[in-house]
């Protein structure tokens, strides 16, 4: 074990510890500026692609085509950029990805055609890696118990990025859709200079990880935390989670858009909402809650939230109703840093990249995946009227498989706490 995790660590004299802090800010800067640019193109992708299609079923058939495109190319590369990282070190893959980023929104937002359109999509695929590799920082400047904090503070920077990023992007897309993307790509390019002279790599010097083919597989990656018989049940939970929430995310502008009409400003103003809500929990909320629930409950607790918000996101028949609900599901937003908490404490430190590679690669098998069901089920429902229930077709799914990962969370902790108290029992 490195000295990072010894009790001196902890130690307000350790000299160490500031290290820790600063490092960790820097990649916080990072991220918000990363998810700030990302988040500008949230509200307005969807509609602009309705510019180059004729029908709401065709502009949500393309729109979850471009969204699988994209998270097949990330399923494919991200857990290469985390091995990578695990390899080379954290900042020169931040900075490639950063880079990456800013070409896609240039190339995005240029586009005269649904093909260039795609070509844009593609090379933001082939570079996403801020978050996984993000993780893998956090996780290097923080001790076991504090990972969850850690995490917790990358998706408050992700929140607050989305704080900014959509509201400025919806008010950018009402005077034109694609000025919100050559704003990200500079913010992109802002983001790459600030990484190239202000953040430190994190990975300390000695051995490391050996790069191989066996590491960089996505599919060998997934299979590889479905064998660690351990965490295995947490890994379903997470998955579960996952597609719900990546179930909502490509589908969120397009379902308003076609039930209430709205247009990119209230999308815009919507995922603010969204945004402030996960900075208020994951920044200021999240140690309280962990001491009093733990991450275990908390984790549940959370899940549980998101599950009976999902219903009531597809019965809604009012678009004031949907702020509401965002503003009273503010437990959703902990269960995620809660759960990736606990599954890190499985990992040595030399391999935390390679996992959170492999745990964004769930999420981006779930672009793959739900982009597809998704704009399939909107498609279908599409042409009825906006007050028919059917029209929620898709929040009904995601509320379904975040309560199935309920039940596998809840089966995994009880048969570790079992376990647990048979070892105590024959000592």
């Amino acid at each position: 074990m490195s000295d990072k995790t010894s009790p001196d660590s902890h130690s307000p004299s350790s000299p160490a510890a500031p290290a820790r802090a600063g490092n960790l800010n820097f990649i916080l800067v990072c991220v918000f500026i990363d998810m700030l640019g990302i988040g500008l193109v949230v509200p307005v992708l969807p509609i602009l692609i309705g510019d180059f299609v004729s029908g709401k079923d065709q502009q949500a058939f393309w729109y979850g085509i471009m969204a699988a495109v994209f998270g097949l190319l990330q399923f494919i590369f991200m857990p290469m950029l985390g091995a990578i990282s695990d390899r080379v070190g954290r900042r020169p893959v931040l900075l490639y990805s950063m880079a990456g980023m800013g070409i896609n929104f240039l190339a995005t937002g240029w586009a005269p055609n649904l093909a260039c359109l795609f070509i844009g999509r593609i090379i933001g695929g082939v570079s996403s890696a801020s978050m996984s590799v993000a993780s893998a920082y956090a996780s290097d400047v923080s001790t076991p118990d504090n990972r969850a904090k850690s995490f917790g503070k990358i998706g408050a920077a992700f929140g607050l990025g989305f704080i900014c990023g959509p509201m400025l992007g919806g008010l950018l897309g009402e005077i034109n859709l694609h000025l919100p993307f050559y704003v990200a790509a500079g913010l992109s390019a802002a983001n790459f200079i600030y990484g190239y002279f202000f953040v430190p790599e994190s990975l300390q010097p000695g051995p490391r990880a050996p790069f191989t083919l066996a590491r960089i597989n996505p599919l060998a990656a997934l299979l590889k935390l479905v064998r660690r018989v351990d965490i295995r049940g947490l890994v379903l939970a997470f998955g579960l989670m996952t597609f719900a929430q990546m179930m909502l995310n490509t589908t969120w502008v397009l379902y308003t858009h076609f039930r209430f009409d709205w247009t990119p400003r209230q999308n815009g103003i919507a995922l603010f909402c969204v945004g402030l809500c996960a900075a208020v929990v994951q920044a200021g909320l999240l140690g309280i809650l962990i001491k009093r629930f733990g991450e275990v409950r908390l984790s549940l607790l959370g899940m549980a939230s998101g599950a009976l918000t999902y219903l009531l996101y597809g019965l809604a028949t009012q678009g004031w109703m949907m702020y509401a609900l965002i503003l009273c599901n503010l437990l959703a937003f902990a269960a995620g840093p809660a759960l990736q908490g606990i599954i890190s404490k499985s990992s040595n430190a030399g391999e935390q990249g390679e996992l959170m590679g492999s745990l964004q690669s769930i999420s981006s098998l779930g672009i793959i995946i739900m982009p597809l069901l998704g704009s399939m089920i909107l498609g279908e429902v599409s042409h009825l009227p906006p007050q028919d229930w059917r029209i929620g077709s898709t929040f009904y799914l995601c509320a379904i498989m975040q309560a199935l990962g309920i039940v596998v969370a809840w089966r995994y902790f009880k048969a570790q706490r079992q376990a647990r108290l048979a070892v105590s029992t024959t000592k």
